[in-house]
């Protein structure tokens, strides 16, 4: 581990524990109990019994009733009893068509449940990246404080050796309860940033780790990127099987002035009660072949078939639109991530500098050579670094994912 690498450490993660909880941790936790996520599986479960449904209207159906009453004029008191059945033979392709679309209807649904999973583990990601910005920048101003605490004593000390002047000592005071005061505005924000934590993930904030690995899936180049939006990014892909299913929508209303022919049957029996006992009345059956041929409709088949069609050609125009929109959300995630990794590097090569600037303004202020002006500006240089960096590494985070979403990498594994 570098010398930077060990200083960013030291400075941000002085509080952070061995069992700290990981994104993959989070991610995983989110995945499996965050209720939104639960509800869209619900609602792809419920679409996935569609094409069962329209199976059935092809398959054999079958039916009881029954019923009893009194005839005054005839029988007196009657109950019958009749089954009958009906078996579709042809169905002019209405079954056919009707399940196509269904099928689509599902296909299209599992791509939008992939991006609801992607949208719910992205704010995942997010409440993560600002809860432990949200922990550093408290962690920031408490060891700041601390450090001013020692270095308005020193002050005090020297004030009463004659070294310093009380004008000394009021400055040092003055930026200390400046500091006091960024650790309120700190802690309160991180109130803020555990609630959203705790709702998006499911439990109390803990403290998080910053050690997060790059996903393994993010695409290492801005080309590559792009062809795996073309192929793989669930909204590009739910809105392709959207067009499927409208073409199968067009075929199912044309089938509609096609004839159709089915086998039917049916069985019934009646009984009269005639003194206390029941005596049966002659039993009837059928067996037989129905057709139904649509002579005229009034226009609403052909009409029916001019909106699925219409329906299509829009569905073709938003497919268009959808593959610019995957092009543009992974070149707008691709530059949020290279400006975000840009500043990190940056950052952390300031807070190398401010800290050797620190360091150095400390050793010649105890041989007079600075003034006291000059330890509060080092020392306010050095805080700024350290939340420059510990913000350039959240934004990472939040660009990291916003990438793996538009690429359609997205998933529990992401951060394997």
């Amino acid at each position: 581990m570098t010398k930077v690498a060990l200083l960013i450490g030291t400075v941000l993660l002085g509080a952070t524990s061995i069992s700290a909880e990981t994104l993959r941790d989070a991610v995983t936790q989110a995945y499996a109990s965050n209720p939104q996520l639960l509800a869209a599986r619900a609602r792809q479960e419920a679409l996935e019994e569609e094409p069962e449904q329209a199976r059935a209207a092809g398959r054999l159906t079958a039916a009881a009733t029954g019923n009893g009453g009194y005839d005054r004029l005839d029988y007196g008191r009657v109950a019958s009893a009749t089954a009958s059945a009906t078996l579709p033979i042809w169905t002019g392709g209405r079954v056919q068509s009707a399940v196509r679309a269904a099928e689509r209807d599902v296909a299209a649904g599992a791509q939008g449940l992939r991006d609801a999973e992607a949208v719910i583990l992205q704010a995942v990601v997010s409440a993560y990246a600002d809860l432990l910005y949200s922990q550093q920048a408290v962690e920031v101003a408490r060891i700041g404080i601390e450090r001013l605490d020692r270095q308005v004593a020193e002050a005090r000390s020297r004030f009463g050796l004659g070294q310093a002047t009380q004008t000394d000592v009021a400055q040092l005071e003055a930026q200390r309860a400046s500091v006091v005061a960024n650790l309120a505005d700190a802690d309160g924000a991180l109130a803020t940033a555990s609630a959203a934590y705790r709702a998006a993930v499911g439990s109390d904030a803990p403290t998080l780790s910053a050690e997060v690995p790059a996903p393994a899936l993010l695409p290492p180049t801005l080309s590559e990127a792009r062809v795996q939006a073309e192929t793989n990014n669930p909204l590009l892909l739910q809105q392709r099987q959207v067009v499927k299913s409208a073409l199968a929508r067009i075929d199912q209303a044309r089938a509609d002035r096609a004839p159709s022919l089915g086998l039917t049957g049916g069985y019934g029996r009646g009984g009269r009660l005639i003194d206390g006992g029941v005596r049966g009345l002659p039993a009837a059956a059928s067996v037989g072949l129905s057709l139904r041929l649509p002579l005229l409709t009034g226009g609403l088949v052909p009409s029916r078939v001019r909106q699925a069609e219409a329906i299509a050609r829009a569905e073709r125009f938003q497919t268009d639109a959808a593959e610019r929109e995957a092009r543009r959300s992974v070149d707008a995630a691709w530059a949020s991530l290279t400006a975000a990794q840009r500043r990190q590097r940056a950052a952390t090569d300031g807070l190398a500098a401010a800290d050797l600037a620190l360091k150095g303004v400390r050793a010649e202020y105890g041989f007079g050579l600075r003034s006291t002006i000059d330890i509060l500006v080092a020392d306010q240089s050095f805080r700024s670094a350290q939340l420059s960096v510990a913000s350039a590494r959240s934004d990472v985070l939040v660009a990291q994912a916003a990438l793996l979403r538009a690429v359609g990498a997205f998933g529990q594994d992401a951060y394997e």
